[in-house]
């Protein structure tokens, strides 16, 4: 299953509340990690995110492009991605 099909599945809450109905894992995610996610499922590139997260975040001093390559490897670790090729996503 590709990347983007497995983020569509997960469930988000505007609380940051994570449902995925594969696994029956569920997790939290703030503010910050919602709004990545919900970029991720619309099918956003990792630039894409990063610059989404810049407009609606107080990022000073952050590397968003750096946080959004972490949060995909977060990602992988649970399962929630597969290990695509970079640009797959």
């Amino acid at each position: 299953m590709s990347a983007i099909l497995r983020l569509k599945e997960l469930a988000l809450s505007d609380t940051g509340f994570v449902f995925d109905p594969a696994s029956g894992a569920t997790f939290t995610v703030n503010p910050t990690g919602l709004c990545a996610l919900n970029a991720m499922k619309e099918g956003l590139s990792r630039e894409e995110v990063a610059a989404r997260l810049r407009e609606r975040f107080d990022l000073r001093g952050g590397d968003p492009a750096r946080d959004v390559g972490e949060f995909v490897e977060l990602l992988r670790q649970h399962g929630l991605l597969s290990a695509e090729p970079e640009g797959a996503q």
